[in-house]
């Protein structure tokens, strides 16, 4: 920047991506002076290297601005968990799905593990057609990213969401934008109070 630029010659942008052309760095450090910018090497490897006049400081803070905001917006996906037994009632199967279906919708993984206990572990087909019809139940919200397994007297699948975790809050603030009410803390507990039922073996 400014005079540690070592060459003889740049090719000169201006302040607003106008083409100067190729000017000695004299002439581009007083154009730089006389407009009260910086002389900014951008293109180093170029020949000659290319040199744009800017205002560093508002440069450097606003890209600090950009990736302050990239990170706050940036989700991560989080990996619930639901636990079945596998001859679970009709009534429990769709609370349980309804869980299922809330945490896909929120862009998140979902862990589904079927409990076998007993005499219940000779018979692992029970838990394979139960995880089989949970996933055909919201193929129209997630894919089985991790196939069936058994992992002693458990069997383990992984149900990824089709929207990714950021397509999914911005739906969510702009439901919450249409209808005028949405508190974002809200959300955060249901899906809390979801995940503290869920987590529950069922009997």
């Amino acid at each position: 920047m400014n005079e540690r630029i070592r060459v003889p010659e740049v090719r000169l942008v201006g302040p607003n991506g106008e083409q100067v052309g190729i000017v000695s760095i004299g002439d581009a450090l007083k154009l730089a002076q006389e407009s009260d910018l910086d002389l900014v090497e951008v293109a180093a490897t170029a020949r000659p290297p290319v040199c744009k006049l800017m205002d560093y400081g508002k440069f450097k803070y606003e890209s600090a601005m950009k990736a302050r905001e990239a990170r706050r917006n940036q989700a991560h996906t989080i990996i619930k968990e639901i636990k079945l037994r596998p001859k679970i009632d009709p009534h429990d199967y769709e609370t349980k799905k309804g869980h299922v279906v809330r945490f896909l919708k929120a862009g998140d993984k979902v862990k589904v593990t079927i409990m076998f206990r007993g005499r219940e572990q000779s018979r692992p087909e029970l838990g394979f057609r139960l995880l089989q019809r949970l996933a055909e139940d919201v193929t129209e919200l997630g894919f089985v990213e991790s196939q069936p397994k058994q992992d002693g007297r458990n069997m383990i699948m992984v149900i990824g969401p089709h929207k990714k975790k950021a397509e999914a809050k911005a739906e969510r603030a702009a439901a919450r934008a249409r209808t005028g009410d949405g508190d974002p803390a809200q959300d955060d507990v249901s899906v809390g109070a979801d995940m503290a039922g869920a987590s529950e073996p069922q009997e």
